[in-house]
């Protein structure tokens, strides 16, 4: 598979013009079978308050940001993962869609929220779990889902392939550190995308990248601009969980040992 990060900075409150910043860069990725875009990508991310949010929400089944990225899909024969603000009336999530040529099939919102996103967003309340693509098991976190391992270990246990990461960061390094810890030890590939930029009082921290099963960071963006990393990886890679010829990645646990 193809997979593809783009790192950009969203227009904050402005879908119409992310749209048009989006276009060139997804042009670049149209080869890819899989891209990944950032955290609300539809919005932007440092909102004042909860009526802020709520504004600038969308229903992703009447989105003119989600209506886009499915014709470009439907263009490519692509997949897109893309952070998106999320109304669910009355309530609002930090969401993240998988979207193809059929539109949007997979959806997930961000359990472990991040300082002032709990004052917008309501908690996630959807079981994370692989959706498949043509034979891929794909599965999907939002930005400080980084920091809980256990939530990497349930997608993996469930035989997901690629996770993918639509991120939002400004502790610099640190999610960059602990992503290729997960893959490894999980035993799969991770997307991490990135913003850059800075919106208010935040900064972003770029160095969007893609680590192997092995731990490996296949690549890496730099921690300003925009960028379009595009790498082909062989998924069967992360179907083989043996560590040694004695040892695999999840036949070796201990659950009764563990809290």
């Amino acid at each position: 598979m193809k997979i593809t990060v783009i790192q950009f900075s969203p227009v904050f409150g402005d879908s119409e013009k992310n749209i048009a910043r989006l276009k060139p860069l997804l042009e670049k990725a149209k080869d890819a079978g899989l891209i990944v875009l950032p955290e609300l990508a539809n919005s932007g991310y440092n909102f004042k308050d909860k009526n802020e949010a709520f504004r600038l929400s969308e229903d992703p089944e009447n989105s003119v940001f989600a209506e886009f990225l499915t014709s470009f899909c439907i263009q490519n024969n692509s997949t897109v993962v893309t952070g998106f603000n999320e109304r669910a009336d009355p309530k609002i999530y930090n969401s993240a869609l998988l979207i193809d040529r059929t539109g949007i099939i997979g959806k997930y919102r961000k359990i472990h929220l991040f300082m002032n996103e709990k004052e917008c967003f309501e908690p996630g309340n959807l079981m994370p779990r692989p959706f498949d693509v043509d034979g891929v098991k794909i599965g999907m976190l939002v930005c400080f889902d980084w920091m809980f391992p256990e939530i990497y270990r349930t997608l993996s246990l469930q035989g997901t392939d690629v996770i993918c990461q639509p991120s939002n960061l400004v502790l610099p390094g640190k999610a960059q550190k602990a992503i290729p810890v997960h893959a490894m030890i999980n035993r799969v590939f991770v997307v991490l995308a990135n913003r850059t930029g800075t919106e208010r009082n935040l900064i972003f921290t770029g160095n969007s990248l893609i680590a192997g099963p092995n731990g490996e960071i296949i690549a890496q963006a730099s921690s300003k601009g925009e960028e379009v990393l595009m790498v082909d990886v062989e998924i069967s890679v992360s179907k083989n969980k043996m560590i040694t010829q004695n040892n695999h990645a999840f036949d070796d646990r201990r659950p009764e040992f563990y809290f």
